[in-house]
């Protein structure tokens, strides 16, 4: 479920890049034409990757360089000249669920909050690739958490005091608030420039994507755990990528794009499966940490949490089910009854494929590799 979630996500962050390279480029947006920026960011992407893991690195350290000192730039210039609210409007609850309860708006409100703050884990999925990765690993993760958190807290802030009308937003008369708010501070120009700087965040994202779900694939298929494994697990000898892994990498999301243009509200299905799957991968790996401390186990890694392992796996798990639960919680009307319920129902789809393959094809017994760093393996060969 990790892996589809991983796909489902970059097909998702290709079709959520749309409106913003439509807004570069001067074009009207329309479904077809996010569809068709999409599958190009997805190609381009691909294209990218494929040439191998130094040109990621730079491109990918450019998109984290862009993306920070653009979200910094772009908060303090409109907090500092374009703010229309004062910071009071965030407990402004604007008159929705007078007269019922707020709690409904507050959920779906806290979204944005799951949607942003998940992802991190990508560091481990190139932990084969980094030496000492027990040490360099955890620290990247946190170190993430930290600078991407609070820049984004930073951002969202900034830009929701400087929205001129918001009432106009929750009505629905501004679909596009972000757009709104650049054009406002920055005007035209200006404005071309900022979406620019986020295309570049969007690569970025696209990139390193797709860059950890080859590398899922090649990990599983060098272990003869999925269908496939001869072709998957090779590498190129020129750039030292798994060539065939990028390049489902591509395909599939390009496909999860293209079945997403014929479907309604694509765009809330595709985020929220997902932001949702990849939380019930999470939780898969949260429950059977907790399962083994309640039969003694005790973590011997580089890095460990000491005495606030347990508090802090039992606050995980919970924090952790509520999200899946207000994630795939049916918000939008349609009047098909599987529109409605498009996220639990992909969900389950694919949870039960998955244990149809796992319990007939029993791939999973077939694993070799230690668990510790793998990396020594490629370089013991060389120091004999």
């Amino acid at each position: 479920i990790y892996g589809w979630s991983l796909f489902v996500t970059i097909a998702g962050s290709a079709v959520g890049a749309g409106p913003f390279l439509t807004a570069l480029l001067g074009i009207d947006p329309s479904p077809a034409v996010n569809a068709a920026t999409a599958l190009a960011l997805v190609l381009v992407a691909t294209c990218l990757n494929l040439a191998g893991t130094k040109l990621l690195a730079r491109v990918a350290m450019f998109g984290f360089i862009c993306e920070l000192v653009g979200a910094i730039f772009v908060g303090i210039h409109v907090l500092t000249f374009h703010r229309h609210y004062p910071i009071g409007v965030i407990f402004d609850n604007m008159g929705i669920g007078h007269g019922w309860s707020y709690l409904p708006a507050f959920m779906a409100a806290s979204l944005v909050g799951a949607f942003t703050c998940y992802g991190f884990e990508a560091c481990g999925d190139v932990a084969e690739e980094t030496e000492n990765a027990g040490i360099a690993i955890p620290r990247s993760i946190r170190m993430t958490i930290y600078v991407g958190v609070g820049a984004s807290v930073f951002v969202a802030v900034a830009l929701l005091l400087a929205v001129p009308d918001i009432p106009a937003v929750i009505a629905g008369r501004d679909k596009n608030p972000l757009i709104t708010v650049l054009r406002s501070a920055f005007g035209p120009i200006g404005s071309r420039l900022v979406v620019a700087i986020v295309m570049v965040s969007f690569l970025s994202c696209l990139l390193s994507l797709q860059a950890a779900v080859s590398r899922l694939l090649y990990a599983y298929a060098r272990d003869e755990m999925i269908m496939g494994s001869s072709t998957l697990a090779r590498l190129s000898p020129h750039t030292h990528v798994p060539t065939a892994a990028l390049i489902v990498a591509g395909v599939v999301p390009a496909t999860i794009v293209c079945l997403g243009y014929f479907m309604e509200n694509a765009v809330t299905t595709i985020v929220g499966f997902a932001t949702g799957g990849i939380y019930i991968a999470f939780q898969m790996i949260v429950l059977a940490a907790l399962s083994a401390r309640l039969r003694g186990w005790n973590p011997h890694g580089r890095f460990t949490l000491g005495r606030w392992g347990y508090a802090v796996n039992v606050a995980a798990l919970v924090y952790g089910v509520s999200v899946i639960v207000n994630i795939l919680w049916p918000r939008v009307e349609s009047d098909n009854w599987y529109e409605h319920w498009s996220m639990i129902l992909i969900t389950a789809f694919i949870i039960g494929c998955g244990l149809i393959y796992m319990t007939s094809a029993r791939h999973y017994d077939r694993g070799h590799s230690p668990a510790g760093d793998a990396w020594r393996l490629q370089s013991a060969p060389r120091g004999r």
